[in-house]
């Protein structure tokens, strides 16, 4: 064992001392997360309905039970110009076992073990926080693995166990957590963003997973070819280039058309106009182009009919599913794709169900049964809003310089987000109040600003069922996958009633 990983390792089993959180449960803080995350459900802001929910009173999302002992932002108060804060106002830890974990990172810094990323997260509910209340965490190391090869880089794996309780010492959780430090630009991949970075895999990944461009990454992909453009058809692509779907419609018998014509072919009037769609619609046919071979396109392209909610259809690209997901009859939503030659283009992804408003019923869920594909755009703003929301000011989820300078090709969302978002999927497949008892993920490809995770999932059990027949445990697994392959995979644990609760 080398002097550095013996050194690593000296804290193991040590826990450090209680962490408080430096506020109270309180509803701007959770307001500001079901903003970022989209989450709707009533329990965690409405007072009046969840009043006749589970809870009898609003109660804070479980999946932001490590948010609220996030130390903040980790610029020194004095830095900016400010006296220095008072201890207790500092994030700064305090106490040779809190030391422990800080430490170690700090070892690893020092040693060239720059680059960070978390790959699992595993949270155990044993109720719900509730307004007004303080928790503390009590963090303990559980493990430093040996140098790993991995496709991010050479590093080391770091674990640790927190203990979430009230400062009234009531337990309401815990939390297993682990993160890869890695020296950036060692990663051993081809560049094509696949692969697995847990700490026993021996496959890699390129620098789509938050690694550097490798020497050997394959050249530029071909860009599409550009549309072909008229004084009859102009009107389409100004649409598209405002992400508006127009469609012709003839201002004499008001029949849409696409597409676009010279007159129409129901009265022969030449007086033309245009709508603009509301970009919703169902698949009517589609099929996989296999050959000829299209080089500018991800292959191989699915390719959809569409018909619009308007009534008219249109040939288009399906994306952000694979092709197994496709089905007939889904629903399916417009997006614009802006190609970098300039113009813009009209797609189609799985539309994002509406939320369950009321809680499925244990009669009406069974094992084997498939939740609803959903599409989650990543923009730059989702993934510094959701970073901020939880409390996460690491460098890489919001500075694109230093996430360069650390490995990364670009700004990547933080484990605390993707969890919030994995949540809010299966809540809102659930409905409100159906009860999270665990959350388990793992991360693999990261999720990049101008791309799109797809959810899916399905229940995997159903089992412990209370003694009176009044709910029961669900399991569901889930995954959301990007264009880089599978970004988080891992399950989730809910009591479902089996009658209405409210």
């Amino acid at each position: 064992m080398s002097d550095l990983l013996t050194q690593l390792r000296s804290g193991i089993g040590i826990v450090g001392p209680a962490q408080q959180a430096p506020d109270p449960v309180n509803i701007p803080m959770i307001r500001h997360w079901c903003e970022a995350m989209g989450e709707g459900n009533p329990n965690y802001l409405d007072e009046e309905s969840a009043e006749h929910g589970p809870h009898g009173e609003i109660v804070a999302p479980p999946a932001m039970l490590n948010a609220w002992t996030m130390p903040g932002v980790r610029i020194k108060h004095e830095e900016m110009g400010n006296p220095p804060l008072p201890k207790n106002l500092s994030a700064e830890s305090e106490g040779e076992d809190a030391e422990s974990y800080s430490q170690t990172l700090s070892l690893l810094d020092a040693a060239g073990y720059i680059g960070v990323v978390a790959t699992n997260s595993e949270h155990v509910y044993h109720r719900y926080l509730r307004l007004g209340e303080r928790i503390e965490g009590r963090q303990k190391l559980v493990d430093v693995s040996e140098e790993k090869q991995t496709a991010l880089g050479i590093g080391h794996f770091v674990t640790t166990e927190t203990e979430y309780q009230t400062t009234e010492g009531d337990p309401v959780g815990s939390m297993f957590f682990r993160i890869l430090k890695f020296k950036p630009y060692t990663g051993r991949d081809t560049g094509q963003g696949r692969g697995d970075t847990g700490p026993d895999s021996g496959s890699g990944r390129g620098d789509n997973a938050g690694g550097a461009a490798a020497p050997n990454a394959p050249p530029p992909q071909l860009q599409r070819p550009k549309p072909s453009m008229n004084p009859d058809t102009q009107f389409f692509w100004e649409g598209a280039a405002n992400k508006e779907l127009r469609i012709q419609q003839c201002n004499n018998c008001l029949r849409l058309q696409h597409p676009p014509g010279v007159r129409c072919p129901a009265c022969g009037s030449m007086d033309l106009g245009w709508i603009v769609a509301s970009g919703k619609g169902t698949l009517y046919s589609h099929c996989q182009v296999h050959y000829p071979p299209l080089p500018a396109f991800k292959q191989p392209p699915i390719v959809g009919l569409v018909e619009l909610e308007e009534g008219t259809r249109l040939v288009s690209n399906i994306t952000d599913c694979s092709y197994g997901q496709v089905k007939v009859g889904m629903d399916l939503q417009v997006w614009f794709h802006k190609d970098p030659q300039g113009f813009s283009l009209p797609l189609f992804r799985p539309a994002r169900r509406p939320r369950r408003e009321q809680t499925l019923l244990l009669e009406e869920v069974k094992v084997g049964d498939e939740m609803p594909l959903c599409p989650i755009p990543l923009t730059p703003t989702a993934i510094v809003a959701t970073a901020i929301a939880t409390r996460d000011y690491q460098d890489v989820h919001h500075d694109r310089d230093l996430a360069h300078e650390k490995g990364s090709k670009d700004i990547f969302m933080n484990i605390l987000s993707s969890s919030g978002l994995a949540s809010r999927y299966v809540n809102d497949w659930a409905g409100p109040d159906a009860m999270f008892k665990n959350l388990k993920i793992r991360l693999g490809a990261p999720n990049h600003p101008y791309d799109c995770m797809t959810m899916s999932g399905k229940v995997t059990a159903i089992e412990n069922h209370a003694d009176d027949g009044s709910s029961a445990d669900v399991t569901v697994e889930f995954a959301g996958i990007n264009s880089l392959g599978p970004h988080i995979t891992g399950s989730a644990v809910l009591s479902v009633p089996a009658a209405p609760r409210r």
